[in-house]
C-alpha cells in the first residue's frame, strides 16, 4: 500500500514540479517522513537525501523541456548557479549531523516563515499594472544569493523554489516564469546535496522494516515517487495550464501551507 501511495504521490510531485518549481521536495519530505516511519528519528535524514534524488530527475526532466526562450533569462547566471551548488554541498553535509527534530522544525518555521512574508511583504500577490511592467524589465537574481538559498535548501531537504519563486516575481517574471526558471536553479542545488547524501554512511535498519538505503537515499520511495511524477511533468510542459497570474500566485501560497500541515500531521504519526 505505501509504494500505491508513493506513485500517487509522485503525480502530485510532477504537478508541483511544473506549476510550481517545488522538483519535489516540498511534497516528498513530509511523505517519506510517512512512509519511513519505522526509521523512528533518523526518518526525516532520510526524507531530505530522499527528496534531493526525486528533485534531480524531475527537476533536470523538466528543465529538458521547458522553452528555451524562457531559459535564456538565467543567461549569465553562471556565478549564481556556482554558489547555489556550493552552498547546497555545505547544507546537505550540515545535515547529515544536525538532530533530526532539528531538522524538521527548521522545514515546519522556514515554511511558516516564507507564508507570512508572502502575505505582508508586496511584491508577490500583487500582479505588477501593464505601466510597471513596461517601466521595468525583469531582473536577474544576485548572484550572492546563491550560498544561502543553496545551504539552507539543501539542509532543508527542499529545492530552493521556496526562495527562488518569490525572488524571481519580485524581480519582475510572471508565475509562470518564475517557477519554470525555479527548475534549473533546483537542479544545481539538489545535485550536490544527492552525491553528499548518496556517499554518506547507511543507517541501520532493523530486520522488519521495510526500507532499502543507499547511502541515506531510500531508492525504493524515490523510484515510486519518480514512476508517478515523470509523465505527469512530460504532459503538463507539453499543454500547460493557463492560470491567471493572481490565481497562480495565490496557489503558491496555498501549498505551502498544506505542506507545512503535513510535516507537521506526519511528525505527530511518527
Amino acid at each position: 500500500m505505501d509504494v500505491v501511495a508513493l506513485i500517487g504521490i509522485g503525480l502530485l510531485t510532477g504537478v508541483t514540479t511544473v506549476l510550481f518549481g517545488f522538483g519535489g521536495g516540498f511534497v516528498a519530505v513530509p511523505v517519506v517522513v510517512w512512509a519511513d516511519a519505522a526509521l523512528g528519528a533518523d526518518a526525516m535524514r532520510v526524507a531530505t537525501a530522499t527528496s534531493a534524488l526525486v528533485m534531480v530527475v524531475n527537476a533536470g526532466f523538466a528543465t529538458a523541456v521547458t522553452p528555451r526562450r524562457v531559459l535564456v533569462a538565467l543567461r549569465g547566471s553562471g556565478g549564481l548557479l556556482a554558489l547555489l551548488a556550493a552552498g547546497a554541498a555545505m547544507g546537505a553535509s550540515a545535515g547529515r549531523l544536525a538532530p533530526a527534530t532539528l531538522v524538521r522544525w527548521a522545514f515546519v518555521g522556514y515554511v511558516a516563515l516564507t507564508i507570512v512574508d508572502l502575505l505582508l511583504r508586496p511584491g508577490f500577490l500583487r500582479p505588477r499594472t501593464r505601466e510597471e511592467a513596461r517601466a521595468a524589465a525583469p531582473r536577474q537574481l544576485p548572484a550572492l544569493l546563491g550560498a544561502p538559498i543553496g545551504a539552507i535548501a539543501a539542509f532543508l531537504g527542499v529545492g530552493g523554489s521556496v526562495m527562488t519563486v518569490p525572488a524571481a516575481r519580485r524581480a519582475g517574471h510572471t508565475m509562470h516564469v518564475a517557477t519554470a526558471l525555479a527548475n534549473p536553479l533546483t537542479l544545481a542545488i539538489a545535485l550536490p546535496a544527492t552525491v553528499v547524501s548518496l556517499l554518506g554512511a547507511a543507517l541501520p535498519t532493523s530486520g522488519g522494516t521495510h526500507v532499502h538505503l543507499v547511502g541515506l537515499v531510500d531508492v525504493g520511495a524515490a523510484a515510486a515517487l519518480l514512476v508517478g511524477g515523470l509523465p505527469v511533468i512530460a504532459v503538463l510542459r507539453r499543454r500547460p495550464p493557463r492560470i491567471p497570474d493572481r490565481i497562480y500566485a495565490r496557489a503558491y501560497v496555498g501549498l505551502l501551507a498544506l505542506v507545512a500541515l503535513a510535516m507537521l500531521v506526519s511528525g505527530d504519526q511518527g
